[in-house]
C-alpha cells in the first residue's frame, strides 16, 4: 500500500471516529471498552489489503465496531452478574481532560446514565439491535451481520427492546434550565445539611443507586424513597467529605447537569447523574468506584 493510500485510509477512519465511539459507548456502557473497541476497529481497518475497496467506509466501520462491542458485551455480562452492588455505566464528564462529551460523542437521551442502566436489562442482541437501529438508524440487514441473526429476527429484537425501554425508562424533564436549577438546589441543601430543603427537591419515589464495586464503601442496594434518600445523602457527605478540602462542581454528566465531588486529601471522588421530572429528582446514579473514574482528569475540572 502506498503512503498516499495509507493517508487516505487514515482520513476515512478519522471521519468516522466520533460516530464509532458513540456506538461503542452506548453498546458497552464503559469508556474503557469503547476506547478498546475503536482501537480494535482501527487495527482491522488498517489491516485490510491495499487492493480492498470498501464501498461504504461508514457502514463497514460501524459493522466492525458493533461486532467487537457485541462480543465484549457477552463476556461483560457474565462479569456483571458477580459485581458487588449496583452496576452503573462509566460516566463521561464535560470539562475533564478526557472530554468524551465534546470530542467523541454527541450526547442525548440515549446516553443518560439512567437509560443506559435500563439497557443493562436487555440481552446483548436486543441492546445491540436497539442501539444500532433506533439510535443510529442502521438498517436491519446490516445489524443481522453483527449479531448473526436474520433481518426479521433483528426486527423482533429491536421491537422487544423498544417496548422494554419505553416501559422502564425514567420520567425526565426536557428543560435543561429546570434540570440544572434542581441539581443546584440539591447541592445547596446537601452541603448545608438542610434536610427540609433536600426533601423538597426529591420526588417521593426517588431512587438512589451507588456503584462502589466493592472497591469503596457504598450501599449495595438502591436506596428508595424521599426520606431515606435525604438522610442517606446528608450522612454520606458528612462522613466521606471534608468541607475544608472538598471541591464541588456542577458539570454535565452524560449530557445533563450533574455533580462531581472531589476530596484530594481523603482520596474520595464521586460523579452523580440525575434524572429530573417537574422540578424534582426522580433518580440519582452515583459512581464512586475509582476504577470507573480513572479515565477522568479531575484536576482539569
Amino acid at each position: 500500500m502506498t503512503q498516499a493510500a495509507r493517508d487516505e485510509r487514515l482520513a476515512r477512519f478519522e471521519e468516522q471516529r466520533g460516530r464509532l465511539w458513540a456506538v461503542a459507548y452506548r453498546i458497552t456502557g464503559t469508556v474503557t471498552d469503547a476506547d478498546d473497541a475503536v482501537q480494535e476497529t482501527w487495527l482491522r481497518w488498517q489491516a485490510l489489503p491495499g487492493t480492498t475497496e470498501v464501498a461504504s467506509p461508514a457502514g463497514y466501520l460501524t459493522t466492525v465496531v458493533s461486532r467487537v462491542c457485541y462480543d465484549l458485551l457477552g463476556s461483560a455480562r457474565a462479569r456483571r452478574e458477580t459485581y458487588v452492588g449496583p452496576w452503573l455505566p462509566e460516566p463521561v464528564v464535560a470539562g475533564s481532560a478526557d472530554d468524551a462529551v465534546g470530542d467523541r460523542v454527541t450526547l442525548d437521551e440515549s446516553v443518560g446514565l439512567a437509560l443506559l442502566t435500563v439497557l443493562e436489562r436487555l440481552t446483548p442482541a436486543e441492546r445491540t439491535a436497539f442501539i444500532l437501529h433506533d439510535v443510529f438508524a442502521v438498517p436491519f440487514p446490516e445489524i443481522a451481520d453483527v449479531v448473526g441473526r436474520t433481518p426479521d429476527s433483528v426486527r423482533q429484537l429491536a421491537s422487544r427492546a423498544r417496548k422494554r425501554v419505553r416501559a422502564d425508562a425514567p420520567r425526565r424533564t426536557v428543560d435543561r434550565a429546570e434540570h440544572r436549577r434542581t441539581v443546584e438546589a440539591f447541592l445547596a441543601a446537601v452541603t448545608a445539611g438542610d434536610l427540609d430543603a433536600l426533601m423538597s427537591v426529591l420526588d417521593p419515589d426517588v431512587i438512589w443507586r451507588t456503584d462502589g464495586g466493592g472497591r469503596v464503601t457504598a450501599a449495595r442496594r438502591p436506596v428508595l424513597g424521599r426520606d431515606k434518600v435525604a438522610r442517606y445523602t446528608c450522612g454520606l457527605v458528612g462522613r466521606n467529605f471534608d468541607p475544608e478540602t472538598m471541591r464541588l462542581f456542577v458539570r454535565d454528566v452524560n449530557g445533563a447537569p450533574g455533580l462531581v465531588f472531589v476530596d484530594p486529601v481523603g482520596e474520595q471522588t464521586a460523579v452523580i447523574a440525575f434524572t429530573v421530572h417537574e422540578g424534582r429528582i426522580t433518580e440519582a446514579d452515583a459512581v464512586v468506584n475509582p476504577d470507573k473514574l480513572a479515565h477522568l482528569d479531575f484536576d482539569a475540572l
